[in-house]
C-alpha cells in the first residue's frame, strides 16, 4: 500500500520513475494544468494541449477478439524466417550475444551508409528516444515538437525536468517547420519530428524537411523519429539519414517492429553522430537490453526482403481499402504514409470503443481539438471487412 501510495505521489508531481513510465508509453507527464489523475485504469489520459486518448472501462479479452487494430503492429510477422532463427537461437541463450549484435550493427551500418560507430541498438526504438531524453533533459531544459505527435521522448524530458515547446501541427497535418524553428531558444536542447507522424499517420515533406534538419541543426540536435517510414509511399518519403554524411547532428530513430514484424521481439536503434551516441552510452549502454533471440530473429527479419515487401504491399491494399469505405459512409479521413488510418467519428471516443469492442474491434480513440477521432491500425484484409462492417452498423 505504502508504495502505491509513493507511487501515485511521484505521477501527481511529474517525476514518475523511468522504470514506470515505460508501462505508460501514451502518457505525457507535464504539459497540462491543474488536472489531477492516478494510476487507476479509468483515468488514464494522453495529455498535450491538443490531444486527449480514451481508454475502455475495463480490458477486453485480447484473444476473444475478431481484430486487434488498436497497437500499430504487424499482422502478419514475424515472418516464418524470424521464426525458426529465434527458435533455433534458444539454445545459445546462456551467453551474451555481442558478436552476433556487432554482425547486425554491420548489416545496418552497411544499409543507411554509415560505419558501425554512427549505430545505437536497443529494445526497441521507444526505448532509444526515451535514453536520449533522460541523458539531454537530466539538468533542464525544453523540448520543440509537433503537437500532436508520439510521446515517449516527451514524456521522459518533462519526468526528468524540462518543459515542451509544443507546436500545433499545419492545416494538413504536416508539421509546422516554420513556427518550431521559431520556438527554439537558449534552453531547447531538442528539436524531436516524428515523421511521419503517430497519431495522425501525416508526412511532412522530405526536401522541406531535409532543408529544415540541415539548417536548424547547427543550433541544436535534430531527432527524427522515422519508426513508419519504411511503410511510406510517395514522393517526399525520404529518409534524413543522408544529412550524416554532412556532419549534421540528426537523430534517426528506426524500428524492427512495424515493417519488420517484430513488435513483440524488441529490435530498434538510432543513426547518429558517433559524438553524440558517445554522450549518451556514457550512461547508459546500447543493445544490452536485447536478448540473444531477438538478436538472431532481426538478423533474419532484416535479410528478408520478401516479407518486407509483402508487408508494405498488403499494408497499401488495406488502406486503400479503407478509404474507399470510409468515403463511403462519409467519414473524412487523414491520408496515412504508415499501417494506421485516423479520422474523425460522430460521437463520444470512450462510448465509440465500447461499442466497436462489444463487436469484437479493438481500436483506438482520442479527442484532437476537442473533437472525436477513431485510430485503427491496418490488420489482415479480413479484419479490415470486420472493421468496416462494424463501423457501418455504428452509422
Amino acid at each position: 500500500m505504502s508504495n502505491m501510495i509513493n507511487r501515485r505521489s511521484l505521477l501527481k508531481t511529474g517525476l514518475m520513475t523511468i522504470g514506470g513510465m515505460a508501462l505508460a508509453p501514451h502518457i505525457s507527464m507535464g504539459a497540462f494544468s491543474g488536472a489531477s489523475f492516478s494510476l487507476d485504469e479509468k483515468s488514464r489520459l494522453y495529455y498535450s494541449p491538443l490531444l486527449r486518448e480514451h481508454f475502455l472501462d475495463e480490458r477486453p479479452d485480447v484473444m476473444a477478439m475478431a481484430a486487434r487494430l488498436n497497437a500499430n503492429e504487424n499482422p502478419y510477422g514475424p515472418p516464418e524466417s524470424t521464426k525458426k532463427a529465434v527458435a533455433e537461437a534458444v539454445a545459445g541463450g546462456n551467453r551474451y550475444s555481442w558478436k552476433e549484435l556487432a554482425t547486425l550493427v554491420d548489416k545496418l551500418a552497411k544499409k543507411e551508409g554509415v560505419t558501425d560507430k554512427h549505430i545505437m541498438m536497443g529494445p526497441g526504438s521507444s526505448d532509444l528516444l526515451e535514453k536520449v531524453a533522460l541523458v539531454l533533459f537530466m539538468n533542464g531544459g525544453n523540448v520543440v515538437s509537433a503537437d500532436p505527435t508520439y510521446m515517449s521522448l516527451i514524456r521522459v524530458a518533462e519526468a526528468v525536468g524540462a518543459t515542451w515547446k509544443a507546436i500545433p501541427c499545419k492545416a494538413d497535418w504536416s508539421h509546422d517547420l516554420k513556427a518550431m524553428e521559431a520556438a527554439i531558444d537558449k534552453d531547447t536542447k531538442m528539436v524531436y519530428i516524428c515523421n511521419p507522424n503517430n497519431p495522425v499517420g501525416s508526412i511532412t515533406a522530405g526536401k522541406e524537411l531535409l532543408d529544415f534538419c540541415s539548417r536548424v541543426s547547427e543550433k541544436v540536435p535534430i531527432f527524427v523519429d522515422e519508426a513508419y517510414l519504411e511503410l511510406a509511399e510517395g514522393t517526399g518519403t525520404e529518409s534524413m539519414v543522408s544529412l550524416l554524411a554532412q556532419k549534421k547532428n540528426v537523430i534517426i530513430a528506426r524500428t524492427f517492429s512495424k515493417i519488420m514484424g517484430m513488435a513483440g521481439l524488441r529490435v530498434g536503434y538510432a543513426v547518429a553522430q558517433p559524438e553524440f551516441l558517445d554522450k549518451i552510452q556514457k550512461i547508459t549502454r546500447g543493445g544490452m537490453g536485447i536478448s540473444h533471440t531477438s538478436v538472431l530473429g532481426a538478423i533474419a527479419s532484416f535479410e528478408d526482403t520478401e516479407f518486407q515487401a509483402m508487408t508494405k504491399k498488403q499494408n497499401t491494399a488495406c488502406k486503400e481499402y479503407l478509404y474507399e469505405n470510409l468515403t463511403k459512409m462519409g467519414y473524412k479521413y487523414i491520408p496515412s504514409y504508415t499501417n494506421f488510418v485516423i479520422f474523425p467519428i460522430n460521437m463520444n471516443g470512450k462510448d465509440f470503443l465500447g461499442k466497436m469492442a462489444a463487436k469484437g474491434i479493438l481500436v483506438r480513440a482520442f479527442d484532437i481539438q476537442n473533437k472525436p477521432w477513431c485510430r485503427v491500425s491496418m490488420g489482415t484484409m479480413d479484419e479490415m471487412k470486420s472493421f468496416v462492417k462494424a463501423l457501418g452498423e455504428l452509422s
